[in-house]
């Protein structure tokens, strides 16, 4: 398969704590598809799980629009990023029509303050 593009990005924990802290609710609401933003409720309140949670969803998200553009601009809100959970691998999920044949593959790691994504997509 053809490759479309490859994101990285990079995430500084404390960025995400202060966005959180001034925006409050609206912040992981603008960010976040639907599917995350019920995940949302579930995440513990103490600020380090919901820092980490947003965090995450914002790195994948960037290198997810990095790989993607300019062949297709995705929104926020049109990426959904599922963990690793019942032993499938983590995924990213773009809710788009027009982009159905694209398959995205990403890895996720983080280390003390930081959280690094890496997107690649392919045809």
């Amino acid at each position: 398969m053809p490759i479309v593009g490859i994101g990285v990005d990079i995430v500084h924990l404390p960025r995400i704590s202060s966005l959180l802290a001034r925006r409050g609710a609206k912040f992981p609401s603008r960010i976040l598809s639907s599917n995350e933003l019920s995940s949302w409720s579930s995440v513990p309140s103490d600020d380090t799980s919901r820092t980490k949670f947003l965090a995450v969803r914002w790195a994948v998200k960037e290198a997810t629009y990095k790989a993607l553009y300019p062949t297709f601009r995705p929104t926020w809100k049109e990426l959904t990023y599922r963990s690793l959970t019942d032993g499938r691998k983590p995924e990213v999920v773009y809710h788009c029509a027009a982009a159905a044949s694209v398959s995205l593959h990403v890895s996720v790691s983080h280390d003390g303050e930081y959280v690094f994504a890496t997107v690649l997509a392919e045809k």
